[in-house]
């Protein structure tokens, strides 16, 4: 299990969603100079957090779904499609990101500025192809091996 590469690009997944849910995303700044840390369980303006779970909810989500897949190692149709759904959970968080940006920013003198772990559900994405690749590999290798006996 641990041998095989798909299970590398999955731990990795898990890893930088991780990562990703702990570090902030970006920064509002205002009119008045006040920053806001915009991170996924939500925004903090100095002391006043404001909570919103979505964010938090699928970096979580798809954590569980890639971790969960590493062990579905002799069902590899099914870890196939388990990555596709992680793979588009991703890419659904970053349209759920977009949507609260747009949401939250509300006065045209507030700027956004992102943080570099925006980039990581991107990285686990990519990851995540490989991880596919790399499974539906050794779905043909199988079939080959079956195929000659």
């Amino acid at each position: 299990m641990i041998q095989r590469i798909q299970t590398l690009y999955l731990l990795l997944v898990v890893g930088l969603l991780i990562v990703s849910m702990c570090l902030p995303l970006g920064y509002f700044t205002g009119a008045g100079a006040v920053a806001r840390t915009f991170t996924p369980l939500g925004i903090r303006a100095g002391d006043v957090f404001q909570p919103f779970w979505g964010l938090f909810c699928i970096l979580l989500l798809s954590s569980i779904i890639a971790l969960a897949t590493i062990f579905l190692y002799k069902r590899r149709m099914l870890q196939i499609r388990m990555t596709i759904f992680n793979t588009l959970l991703l890419i659904g968080f970053y349209f759920a990101f977009i949507a609260f940006c747009l949401m939250l920013k509300g006065d045209p003198d507030v700027s956004f500025r992102i943080h570099w772990a925006l980039c990581l559900p991107l990285v686990g994405v990519i990851l995540n192809y490989l991880a596919i690749r790399a499974i539906g590999r050794d779905e043909v290798l199988i079939k080959a091996v079956d195929r000659l006996r």
